[in-house]
């Protein structure tokens, strides 16, 4: 599993923003909600309510989506988290410190859970085969991982949504390593949910 820590050995401080991102639908929902019970506040102003495709709520703040013109919330997340989207990750400025908790998950998955979501909101899936969307996704996602290498303020973990729904505790400790060792662990693992996973393919 990749890992990327230029900060390795500081803990994280009032000052540290935690920012929460990835590819669409590879669990950073539920990765906030998990960061919310382990003990990090999140910044959220709760406007996009939870649905079907999300039924635990998506940990969103509007704001985010005016980088980089916006950048002033930026002082309210400190010592916080937030879900930042993955194409908006390059905007964050320089100046603040950021540990980044990427999520992945088999592209394979994202695509089905993509197709299922737009057929719920009566678009067309197939407007893109699945061969080009894994294409585009892997191309992606290494422009992302690329850009959080090269950027001086931000250290960054990798962690697999189908990893941490296999072995929860694994994953959840050691994430909390990477934030500072003081998560509440248990609490984390709680929010796991199996049945989401086995049941439907387009969990949070």
């Amino acid at each position: 599993m990749e890992n990327h820590l230029k900060l390795s050995g500081e803990n994280m401080d009032e000052g540290t923003i935690t920012v929460v991102s990835g590819l669409p639908r590879s669990g950073t929902s539920m990765m906030m909600k998990m960061l919310e019970r382990g003990g990090i506040t999140p910044l959220t102003d709760h406007e996009r309510e939870a649905n079907i495709d999300n039924p635990k709520g998506y940990y969103e703040f509007e704001r985010v989506k005016k980088l980089p013109e916006d950048t002033g919330w930026l002082e309210q997340a400190k010592g916080k988290s937030v879900k930042v989207l993955a194409e908006l990750i390059k905007h964050l400025p320089e100046g603040y410190d950021y540990k980044v908790v990427f999520m992945e998950r088999h592209l394979e998955e994202i695509i089905e859970s993509q197709k299922k979501m737009l057929l719920r909101k009566g678009e067309d899936p197939d407007d893109v085969s699945d061969e080009e969307l894994y294409d585009m996704f892997i191309k992606y996602k290494a422009m992302l991982k690329e850009h959080i290498k090269e950027h001086p303020s931000m250290d960054a973990i990798y962690i697999s949504y189908n990893d941490i729904i296999n072995e929860p505790k694994e994953h959840v400790r050691r994430l909390d390593l990477f934030l500072n060792g003081e998560l509440d662990v248990e609490k984390m693992v709680e929010v796991v949910d199996e049945d989401l996973y086995r049941n439907r393919a387009d969990e949070i």
